[in-house]
Order: C-alpha cells, then structure tokens, then sequence
C-alpha cells in the first residue's frame, strides 16, 4: 500500500498487522476522491479514524493536509503497525498534528472530545454487529465530536445491505467497491439539498 497524493505521496505503508483488514487502494482512492468533492482540500480539517488498522485513512488525511489526525485502535500489534507506517511518513513535512490512542473505540468515546471532526472514518472488523456501529455513532454525536458539517464514512462487508443510521444522522450516499461498501452519511441539520 502506498499514499496516494499530498506530500508523502508515493510513501509506502508496509506494517500490516495480522489482525487488521486493509482498506484496499481501489476504495481508498474512490473515498478520497469523495471526499475531495466535498471538502475541496484536507487544510484545516479534523480528522477522525475510528478502529484504524493500518492507519492508512488516517496518514493519507495526514499527507493530504488535515490539520488534527487522531487515530483509534485498540489491538496492539495494530498499532505498532500505524507509529511504524508513521515514522514512514513523518519526514515528508506533514504539517498536521497526529495522535494514536490505544484503546477501544468507544472508550475513545466517553471522554469528551478535545476538538469536534470534520471527518470521521468508521472501519469496524467485518464480523462486528450492526448495533456496534449505531453504538458508535450514537456515541459520536451524543458526545458532541461532529462538526456541523461532518461527514462520516462507514466501510462494511458488501453483505451488509443498507446502514441503519440512527436518529440525527441522513444517508447520503453508498458506494460499492467489490468485497466493500462505504457508507457515508451527516449530521441531519447538514442534509444535502439533493439529498
């Protein structure tokens, strides 16, 4: 794997622990192009990557400008991996603040949060339960992380027919990418006008 664009483009990503399931560079590349449509560039944005594996969501938000980059995981091969793909990537002057936090996803969740994200990556093991993710989400804005204009990505098993996103969040879009889905959705007072 390597970083796609910003300035540790070409960067190789090599630390891949036995229990992570990377993101594949195909979905990678069509998230961050989606998210370039949204946001337009990564300046001055916070970012958020939730059970973040190899880190790669996050790096290549790192690389691409993002101002604040907290990555969460709770395995701890895991995250050797992303201080290792980190230290990769340190040198290419990445201006943005970075920050692993090694613990669960929702022990993440019960402090309050120090900064609220522009984006938040949601990348839970294929076999966790749907109720996990509304957990997540319910967590992430009863605790008041979001942005008004967050948006948050949700990468499931194909499988996986439809998010059940819960009160005060509006699908806004799904993307399929073979054996993934991403799901993306907002905060509901930022529903897109096309919907």
């Amino acid at each position: 794997m390597r970083i796609i664009a910003g300035s540790a483009k070409g960067r190789n990503i090599p630390s891949v622990a036995s229990a992570t399931r990377p993101t594949s560079d195909r979905a990678r590349e069509a998230l961050f192009s989606t998210l370039a449509s949204e946001f337009g560039d990564f300046e001055g944005l916070n970012v958020l990557d939730l059970y973040a594996g190899t880190g790669a969501i996050a790096l290549e938000s790192l690389s691409r400008g993002a101002a604040i980059v907290h990555a969460v995981e709770k395995d701890e091969q895991a995250q050797k991996s992303i201080a290792a793909n980190y230290e990769g990537i340190k040198s290419a002057q990445c201006a943005g603040i970075f920050h692993i936090y090694g613990m669960s996803v929702h022990r993440f969740l019960q402090d309050p949060p120090a900064t609220k994200y522009h984006f938040v990556y949601i990348d839970p093991p294929y076999e966790a339960e749907d109720l996990d993710v509304i957990e997540t989400l319910i967590q992430l804005q009863d605790g008041q992380f979001l942005d008004s204009q967050a948006l948050i990505a949700i990468e499931r098993n194909s499988r996986v027919k439809e998010i059940s996103w819960p009160y005060g969040y509006v699908a806004v879009r799904e993307k399929n990418y073979g054996q993934a889905t991403i799901f993306y959705g907002a905060p509901a007072e930022n529903e897109p006008e096309n919907g």
